[in-house]
Formats: structure tokens, C-alpha cells, sequence
């Protein structure tokens, strides 16, 4: 395996970390637990969950199986504070579901929300604490001090945040600078090759400054592993057929033209279109790590030799002239309420 510093830390993780979004929803807690148990078998040191994850049921699954087999500090539990629930069908708005105050990133559901993530990760520490999407109407500050006590406390070794705007990074790196706050040492974007556009500024400013970059959806939802043939009807046990929504929106006709072409270059380089995505993603400059979220072991295992692999330069340009740097064909940033994107530049759902 190998392994890269994550940003500015000396921390070490593995080229490729586990995504649990599947634990729990769908995939049952036995099959998690021979999935996690087999990846750290691998040499994967880092493990990536949220505490929107099946509503913090992944966080309690990756608790009870590191507490069976003795191995909690062989890894770097990454989880998230979210903004707010972001599977189809919840609503911010619904008085049932939610109070006014259990959302968002104010200091007051920060420290709430470290506090139960740790309860159902049955640990007294989060490696990595990384807040999920941005809260615009929260200032920077608010949020950064509440992540410092965190860190001061000893509850959180490091912090980072996932899917915002380079822009957002850079002014908490820079109040952080500022206030002697806890610094950001990564973001969490998504990124693959049908949608590139964190190669814009995004990297860029990652690299300028020392954050490291572990990105998800490597496997475009699946799309680039040749899952899906028709942009209107998805197969069983899909993401797109088992959550709709903007997970449904994701999946587009140019996509998935994009994703056939893509096959026909892995099948003539001796791999399996998972495996090239993955390793392109991998191996693409100012990437740390791409998480990757299968929902069974038997899908688990044949991404592992990924890690012992490198990017051949004629791939490389290859897969540049299916979807050239910076581009996109589709929106992987969907529920990202900042970037935005022509309708034309999706193409037909």
C-alpha cells in the first residue's frame, strides 16, 4: 500500500480509503463489518463516514466492529458535521423531523453533533472532523472557533470540510491564520472524469497552501463502471434506483456515452472500467486519496489491486479526450447550492 501525507499533518493514509455511505443503507451491518475488517486487512487506514450516514446508523456500525476487533487505532476515522439532511425526500422545513437549532454548523450543533458522533463511534477522539457542505449564512469564524475547542479539548485531532468552493477554503484557512484557529489539513470533493471541475481552482489552491485532497465518487455513481445504459431506467440495487433524486439526476445520456468509451479503454488496458476509474482519480496531480464505497466485499475485492498500481501516461491522455481537464458532463456537484452549472453543459436527462 501506499501511503500519502495528508496536507501540512505528516499523518500518513492510505491511496485509497473506504467510503461507508453504503453501510446501513443498504448494505447490512455483517456485510460492513467483513468489508471494513477486510479493507484494513489491505492496508487502508483511513475509514470515511458521516453522522447523516443511514441518520448515524454507518457511524454506530463502524463503533461496534472496531470495538470487536481491537484495531481502533489502526485507523483515522474521518466523519462529518453536516449542513443538513440531504437524502431525496427529508426536508429542513418538516417541524417533525427537525427543531430550528439541529442543522447547520453554529457552534451550538457543532459541538452537539462531535459530541453523539463520538456516543455512536464508541471512541474518545474523531481523527478527522470535516464539515459537510457549507452553511453561507454562518460566518466563518463561528464555525472555526467551535472546531478549535473541539481540537483543544481533545476530541478532534484534525479538521477539514467537504464539497465547498475553493473560495470557502481559503477564507477559513486564512481566519484560522488569523485567530490561531485549527487549521483545515483537507477538503472532500467529488471528482472523476465526468466532472472535472475542481481542476479549475479548487486543486489549485489545495496545493498552494498545503490541504490535502480525498475526493468521492470516483466511480461517477457507477457510470464509468458501465452500470447504466439508459439515462431513464436504472438497474436494481442502484443508487439511482434505490435514492432518486439528485443521485437519479446524475446519471446522464452524455455520461453515459462518455461511460462506454471509458470501458472500451479499460478493457484494452487489461482492467475493469471500476478499476481504471478509480486509478485515474488516484493518480491525478494534487489528489491525496479517492475514497471508495462498495456494498459488498465481492465488489471490494477486485478494487484493491488498484492500490499497487500507477497511471499509465497514454491513459492518461486518453481519458483527457473523452472529457478534457476542467470540464463536465455530469453535474456531480448537485447538491452544491454554489457552483452552478449550464443546462447545456449536463446534456439530456
Amino acid at each position: 500500500m501506499d501511503y500519502r501525507v495528508l496536507g501540512r499533518t505528516g499523518v500518513k493514509i492510505s491511496c485509497l480509503c473506504l467510503g461507508t455511505d453504503n453501510f446501513a443503507d443498504p448494505t447490512p451491518e455483517d456485510e460492513a463489518a467483513h468489508i471494513l475488517n477486510r479493507a484494513l486487512d489491505a492496508g487502508i487506514n483511513l475509514v470515511d463516514t458521516g453522522d447523516v450516514y443511514a441518520d448515524g446508523e454507518g457511524e454506530r456500525i463502524i463503533g461496534r466492529t472496531l470495538k470487536a476487533n481491537g484495531r481502533r487505532d489502526q485507523v483515522i476515522i474521518a466523519t462529518k458535521v453536516d449542513h443538513g439532511k440531504r437524502r431525496p425526500g427529508y426536508s429542513l422545513d418538516d417541524p417533525d423531523l427537525f427543531g430550528p437549532n439541529d442543522h447547520g454548523h453554529s457552534r451550538l450543533n457543532i459541538i452537539r453533533a462531535c459530541e453523539n458522533s463520538l456516543r455512536r463511534l464508541q471512541t474518545d477522539h474523531i481523527d478527522l472532523y470535516q464539515v459537510h457542505r457549507p452553511s453561507p449564512d454562518i460566518p466563518a469564524d463561528e464555525i472555526l472557533s467551535a472546531l478549535n475547542d473541539l481540537v483543544r479539548q481533545g476530541k478532534v485531532r484534525y479538521v477539514g470540510c467537504s464539497t465547498h468552493p475553493a473560495w470557502a477554503v481559503m477564507e477559513a484557512v486564512m481566519v484560522s491564520e488569523l485567530k490561531g484557529y485549527a487549521r483545515y489539513v483537507c477538503e472532500q470533493p467529488p471528482y472523476n472524469l465526468l466532472d472535472r471541475r475542481i481542476e479549475n481552482e479548487l486543486i489549485p489552491m489545495c496545493q498552494a497552501h498545503g490541504l490535502g485532497v480525498i475526493t468521492w465518487a470516483p466511480m461517477a455513481m457507477g457510470v464509468l463502471a458501465g452500470r447504466y445504459s439508459d439515462p431513464n431506467s436504472y438497474p436494481k440495487k442502484s443508487r439511482a434506483e434505490l435514492r432518486g433524486g439528485f443521485y437519479a439526476d446524475r446519471v446522464t445520456a452524455r455520461g453515459i456515452e462518455v461511460g462506454r468509451r471509458f470501458s472500451k479503454l479499460a478493457e484494452e488496458a487489461g482492467l475493469t472500467a471500476a478499476q481504471l476509474a478509480i486509478l485515474w482519480t488516484k493518480d491525478q496531480p494534487g489528489i491525496t486519496a479517492p475514497l471508495i464505497g462498495p456494498r459488498t466485499v465481492e465488489q471490494l475485492e477486485p478494487l484493491l489491486p488498484v492500490k499497487d498500481m500507477s497511471l499509465d501516461d497514454s491513459l492518461r491522455v486518453a481519458c483527457d479526450e473523452l472529457v478534457p481537464p476542467g470540464n463536465v458532463v455530469a453535474n456531480f456537484h448537485n447538491t452544491a447550492d454554489w457552483m452552478k452549472m449550464r443546462v447545456s453543459e449536463v446534456g439530456t436527462q
